[in-house]
């Protein structure tokens, strides 16, 4: 009789530690697919591109540049300066680090390279700023191009006063 009271009380112990990790497990899943969410959300907000609607604006080699579209941005540049209407941008990260890391990788090619944040606090990696948005979408294009395919996602930020 002893012996069935010890085999039972065994088996409820182990049913117990067994149960008890499984909620543990479902817990952290939770946890983790709530955070995955998150993040994703967070990620389509900053990443909307806002197409700008402006009289076509032709290059020299009479390529239209009218159906460009920008990223409309409040942005302060933190690291470097001279940040202009429209700029170029190689880069995004939550991380100072990252972006200083491209940024002193960029400079070593000869770009005068700005950091700036938005209101997010993302920091923006910009190669290049200029006045007017045609010169901006030619520059994105031989960065692309020369840089194609690390950074074939390179767009434009106007910037919002």
């Amino acid at each position: 009789m002893k012996s069935k009271i010890w085999l039972f009380g065994i088996a409820l112990a182990l049913l117990f530690s067994l149960g008890a990790c499984k909620s543990k497990e479902s817990a952290y899943k939770a946890a983790y697919e709530k955070a995955k969410e998150k993040e994703l959300e967070e990620e389509k907000s900053v990443s909307e591109v806002t197409p700008v609607s402006k009289p076509a604006v032709t290059t020299s080699n009479g390529s239209s540049y009218n159906s460009v579209t920008v990223q409309k941005e409040k942005v302060t540049a933190i690291d470097g300066a001279g940040l202009k209407q429209y700029s170029v941008v190689i880069g995004s990260f939550m991380n100072k680090t990252n972006a200083t890391s491209l940024k002193e990788r960029m400079q070593n090619q000869g770009y005068k390279v700005i950091i700036a944040q938005n209101e997010k606090q993302m920091y923006r990696v910009i190669v290049a700023t200029f006045d007017n948005k045609a010169d901006a979408a030619k520059e994105r294009d031989v960065i692309k191009a020369k840089y194609s395919p690390e950074f074939s996602d390179s767009w434009l930020l106007e910037q919002q006063y």
